[in-house]
């Protein structure tokens, strides 16, 4: 089974057309999913939308007492999530579901540990964003290349084999869960899979200064573990010809 983490504050507007949009793509696959929404407590109801959907998918609702962040809900959600492979992508209809196939079949098929949803690597792409949040995110991935050597560092579109998160000491500081299993995790192959980001649908942006801040203290963090502990091998498979990631279901 394939557990997709999603992390919710305030998304009742889309969280619905997500979780359809997920459970088309993998069911024409033929992946056996189910979906864990981590609801912070939603003023605007989000957490009854994600109940209701029980009703009609195999979804998984975890309920929290306040906004305690993105990266604790990711760790939460693994925690109750059920698949040999979890994944995590955002509430705001921004990572394409269209990739979904291409990177399960990469763990599954292709024999990688860790697949990558990729704005920075061949084929992928950003739509609709405003010049300072590429800005912002250009050299966000560009501080932290030295630790890793995947191209889209700051993705959090991913999926990993359980082990690879298992018994890892995850830090739940800030919003960049990716950044923190991409360093930390026990992986040793890794795909990116290209796929074109597009700014919300719904909602309201999270990113702000006090974001950015966390990641700055997050970067701090990781520099001084790569520090201590050292390198680790990690080898690049690239994707087939036939990974049609780039597709958009909207």
């Amino acid at each position: 089974m394939v557990s997709v983490v999603i992390p919710t504050y305030n998304e009742k507007d889309g969280i619905r057309e997500l979780v359809e949009a997920i459970f088309a793509q993998t069911r024409g696959a033929g992946i056996d999913a189910e979906v864990v929404i981590v609801d912070d407590n939603s003023p605007d109801g989000t957490g009854q939308a994600a109940e209701d959907l029980k009703l009609h998918y195999p979804v998984q609702v975890v309920h929290r007492a306040g906004k305690l962040g993105l990266s604790s809900a990711v760790i939460d959600g693994w925690k109750a999530a059920r698949g040999e492979i979890v994944g995590v992508m955002d509430a705001d209809l921004s990572h394409d579901p269209a990739a979904i196939p291409a990177l399960v079949r990469a763990i599954e098929n292709d024999g990688c540990q860790l697949a990558v949803g990729s704005r920075y690597t061949s084929g992928g792409g950003i739509k609709q964003w405003p010049l300072a949040r590429l800005i912002i995110s250009k050299t966000a991935v560009w501080m932290a290349s030295p630790l890793t050597p995947i191209r889209d560092i700051t993705s959090g579109y991913f999926f990993v084999r359980r082990e690879v998160v298992d018994g890892v000491q995850l830090n739940p500081i800030g919003f960049k869960i990716g950044l923190e299993t991409f360093v930390k995790g026990r992986y040793r192959t890794f795909i990116e899979v290209p796929y074109t980001f597009t700014n919300r649908v719904a909602g309201k942006s999270k990113l702000g200064l006090g974001e950015i801040w966390l990641y700055l203290v997050q970067l701090a963090d990781l520099i001084r573990y790569r520090l201590t502990n050292g390198a680790v091998e990690r080898v690049r498979v690239e994707p087939s010809n036939e990974t049609p990631a780039t597709a958009s279901t909207r």
